[in-house]
């Protein structure tokens, strides 16, 4: 019943749409292009990926883990430790883009995802990170041009580019992903087998495919380069495969963008599971494939998912041996807009 339901309003959604203007044409193309980030788990340190220190290792964990005020931490002291070195930067900018992006999902059409285009207050500060690390990267760049540096340069321009198309910011969230882009082919033309730098072409590739029309009408204004959607999937399918700095990213992006754009949600939930296999805890990834099943029709499988988010502990509370604590929620806002999320997908299964 609540399939044929939301089946239902989908269809009277769609009949009622307008037709795009060029202002949500645009909107749609930062979306797009907002999205050009941030499997089997072998060790961080494999062939064609990034030799990620120790230290980042653990801060990516964290980060994935929900964890983020403990992966800043770590992010800063490698700061202090190598202040000329880009990574330190890009990994804070990770960390609190994926709390920017917990604060902006909402439920829509059926679907979870960061759907609000709103400025934040800590906007600024994220900005200057990855302004900061795209300078220490041309810095060393300026020195000796390596693929390593070009991935993280590009990595900078992404992580400018996700928080643009949430402010609404087209153009700038346009110029930014296209910079990335420039930096990653640069990357392989230094290293062929950087997988880190294949991932982040698949994204480019399969989303500027996907919205080809959309994408037409850009170069008309900026010179949008045009993209190849399957062979997207595959050099996103490398490099959550072997890449070290971006294989998390990009398959959690695969994911979605299997469910959104072209409603595989069987082949979205297989890509998809490999995530909690390692993250267990992440809410983000509980919600998605929590929603993949309410698609598939498996709606006791979905509630199991749910319920899950609503068990999760606080992950950098000192109560975190507790569950679902209500006084315990407010040190974790994160977690605690995720069990809203959860406890409205519940209502609709009952």
């Amino acid at each position: 019943m609540l399939r044929h339901v939301r089946d239902r309003r989908v269809a009277r959604w769609l009949a009622q749409a307008r037709p795009l203007t060029s202002a949500a044409i645009l909107r749609l193309s930062a979306a797009a292009i907002f999205l050009f980030a941030p499997l089997c788990f072998p060790a961080p340190s494999r062939a064609g990926g990034l030799d990620l220190p120790p230290d980042a290792v653990r801060a990516r964990d964290l980060i994935y883990s929900g964890n983020t005020a403990a992966a800043i931490a770590i992010a800063q002291s490698l700061q202090k430790s190598q202040p000329d070195h880009p990574l330190g930067f890009l990994l804070e900018g990770e960390a609190r883009w994926w709390d920017r992006y917990c604060a902006a999902l909402e439920v829509k059409y059926g679907m979870v995802e960061a759907w609000k285009k709103v400025k934040d207050p800590d906007d600024d500060a994220y900005l200057a990170l990855a302004d900061h690390a795209v300078q220490l990267a041309e810095a060393r760049i300026a020195k000796s041009d390596t693929a390593e540096m070009r991935v993280y340069a590009g990595f900078a321009y992404a992580l400018k580019t996700r928080v643009y198309s949430l402010r609404g910011e087209n153009r700038n969230a346009a110029r930014a992903g296209v910079a990335a882009r420039a930096e990653m082919l640069r990357a392989l033309e230094l290293d062929p087998q950087n997988a880190d730098a294949t991932a982040g072409l698949g994204i480019y590739n399969y989303y500027v495919d996907t919205l080809s029309p959309i994408v037409k009408l850009l170069r008309i204004f900026m010179g949008i380069p045009g993209g190849d959607k399957q062979e997207g999937v595959r050099q996103m399918q490398d490099g959550m495969a072997r890449g070290s700095l971006l294989d998390v990213d990009v398959r959690f992006i695969l994911a979605r963008a299997l469910r959104q754009y072209d409603q595989k949600y069987q082949q979205a939930l297989e890509t998809a599971l490999p995530l909690l296999s390692r993250y267990p805890r992440n809410p983000e990834f509980l919600l998605l494939v929590g929603n993949l099943n309410i698609e598939l029709g498996r709606d006791a499988k979905a509630r199991e998912y749910f319920q899950a988010v609503l068990n999760l502990p606080p992950a950098s509370s000192s109560c975190s041996s507790c569950a679902n604590c209500p006084a315990c929620s407010h040190s974790d806002p994160c977690l605690a807009h995720a069990r809203e999320l959860a406890n409205s997908f519940l209502a609709g299964l009952h």
